[in-house]
């Protein structure tokens, strides 16, 4: 099965200094640059993408702000596409599907940000399109929400989220254990 590398949205926003910091978003982006060179060293499709946000009131990803683009820590060589999207799904109103299929990719391995909104969305629609996904649980991040008034930590809402997608959307593990299994093939 043909695997592409899917990072999403770890731009500067979500890095220290950014308008929407993300709790432990340099451990997350470590274990993204390990998947990266991985796929870079095996020569195997990297696909990035970029939210650009165009709603009104958005207080992050705002168009043409340093916040909005891809981080140093991940920036794509020329021969990797960028897409940008302004959904949490990143296949809505995109061409990422079509390019995926164009590449004849089955398998996504799917890292970044945000845990509970945008690596949700688009493993679920991911999982209706056809694909098979693997998320990388240690290489993605996400942050404290507030419902009704209580504080949900990042730690929870992250492993809730993982858990929810761990069946049967993907096969969710983390960066170590998916980087050992590719050496057994």
């Amino acid at each position: 099965m043909k695997q592409g590398l899917l990072i999403i949205d770890m731009q500067n926003d979500y890095f220290p200094g950014g308008n929407m910091e993300l709790i432990a978003i340099d451990e997350a982006a470590a274990n993204c640059i390990k998947l990266l060179e991985y796929f870079r060293t095996e020569t195997f499709p990297v696909y990035h993408v970029q939210h650009i946000s165009t709603r009104a009131g958005a207080t992050f990803f705002i168009p043409d702000t340093q916040g909005c683009e891809i981080h140093r820590s991940v920036i794509p060589l020329p021969h990797e596409p960028v897409i940008v999207k302004h959904y949490p799904n990143s296949f809505h109103d995109t061409g990422l599907h079509e390019k995926l299929q164009s590449e004849k990719i089955q398998e996504l391995v799917i890292c970044g940000a945000m845990s509970h909104l945008c690596i949700d969305t688009t493993v679920r629609a991911a999982f209706d399109l056809g694909y098979a996904c693997t998320v990388i649980s240690d290489a993605c991040e996400t942050k404290d929400l507030i419902f009704e008034n209580k504080v949900i930590k990042a730690e929870s809402v992250h492993t809730a989220f993982m858990a929810a997608l761990s069946a049967p959307f993907a096969q969710v593990i983390r960066t170590q254990s998916y980087l050992e299994s590719q050496k057994k093939l």
